[in-house]
C-alpha cells in the first residue's frame, strides 16, 4: 500500500490511482455536476465567466473537456483548442479533421505492416539434420 500527500489539501492518504484524496475526490465530482448543470442553464457563457461563477479553474474545466465529460453548446462562445492544430472545439482532445486524419494514418500504418512479408531464407541458411547410424 503506498501513502502520499494530496495534492489539494496535502492530507496523507492510501494512494489508490488519483493524486488527490477520496475527501478532495467527492468535492471535485460535486464541483463537476455544478459546473454540468451551469453549462445547461448558461449554454452562451465563456469559460472564464463558468470558472469565476462555480468557483473552479479554468484548468480545471479544460481537463474535463479534454477528457469528454463536460461538452459546449454550438451556440457558446467557450472552447478549447484542439492539441494538434490549435483549431476550437467543443470536446475531447482533438477536432474532427485531425481525428480523422490521425485514424487515416493508423488504419494505413496496419494494412502496410499487414502486407510486408518475411524475407524468405537462403536454401544455405536452412538447418541441417544429419541421419546416425
Amino acid at each position: 500500500m503506498e501513502i502520499r500527500n494530496c495534492k489539494s489539501c496535502g492530507k496523507m492518504f492510501n494512494y489508490i490511482g488519483k493524486p488527490i484524496c477520496p475527501d478532495c475526490d467527492k468535492e471535485l465530482e460535486k464541483k463537476f455536476i455544478q459546473v454540468k448543470d451551469y453549462i445547461k442553464e448558461h449554454k452562451e457563457a465563456s469559460i472564464n465567466k463558468i470558472s469565476e461563477d462555480n468557483d473552479v479553474s479554468v484548468h480545471q474545466i479544460k481537463r474535463w473537456v479534454r477528457q469528454e465529460r463536460l461538452s459546449f453548446s454550438d451556440v457558446s462562445v467557450a472552447g478549447i483548442e484542439c492539441e494538434n492544430c490549435g483549431a476550437m472545439i467543443r470536446t475531447g482532445r482533438f477536432c474532427e479533421a485531425c481525428r480523422n486524419k490521425m485514424a487515416n494514418e493508423l488504419s494505413s500504418t496496419v494494412k502496410k505492416a499487414v502486407k510486408v512479408e518475411q524475407p524468405k531464407q537462403k536454401e544455405s541458411a536452412r538447418m541441417r539434420f544429419l541421419d546416425s547410424m
